[in-house]
């Protein structure tokens, strides 16, 4: 199993199991970003993201002695809880648009993700944000907004050249620390 220096610590997640608020507090501070993160993309709505994360830590706390750190870690079964989440989200949504009057529209729609592309969205939001303000800043523009290396330069008053080696760098080391995380499970 390979840990990075930033995880939570083993007797922190015993604290959690055991009850410990304080715990939750950190556990919370952690994984939380990454909870809302997946959601926000998956429903598209931040309303429903915040939801959503607030919701998946509560089940996470009701359901705490649950969790067997020799079956999963715990990043692993919080994205469980989310996915869980989100299904039943999406299936509100969907319950919610078969009993709209005629002519009239949700307005939010559920993009569907697959559990493993899920995973996959939780993992690259934890590494994103491990990197650097600004290589984080080019990364997040490219991706969300959809900018080109010109406009990210034109947007964050930097050098085309220095963008441009931004991304590289940073798609790089976003490649290798995923591929260390896939091997690793």
């Amino acid at each position: 199993m390979t840990t990075r220096r930033d995880d939570v610590a083993p007797a922190v997640i015993e604290a959690f199991v055991a009850g410990d608020e304080e715990a939750l507090g950190e556990i919370y501070g952690r994984w939380s970003s990454l909870i809302y993160s997946v959601a926000l993309r998956s429903l598209g709505n931040v309303a429903d993201a915040e939801d959503i994360t607030q919701r998946v830590f509560a089940d996470a706390w009701a359901s705490r002695t649950t969790f067997d750190p020799t079956r999963a870690e715990l990043p692993a079964w919080l994205i469980g809880i989310t996915r869980r989440e989100l299904a039943e989200a999406r299936t509100s949504l969907s319950q919610q648009a078969r009993v709209q009057p005629p002519g009239t529209t949700l307005t939010r729609e559920c993009e569907e993700i697959e559990p493993s592309d899920l995973a996959d969205q939780l993992v690259f939001a934890d590494e994103l944000a491990h990197l650097a303000d600004v290589p984080q800043q080019v990364i997040r523009l490219a991706f969300s907004e959809g900018l080109t290396a010109t406009q990210i330069a034109e947007r964050l008053q930097l050098p085309a050249d220095q963008v441009r080696s931004h991304l590289s760098g940073s798609l790089r080391t976003l490649r290798e620390r995923l591929a260390v995380l896939h091997d690793a499970h």
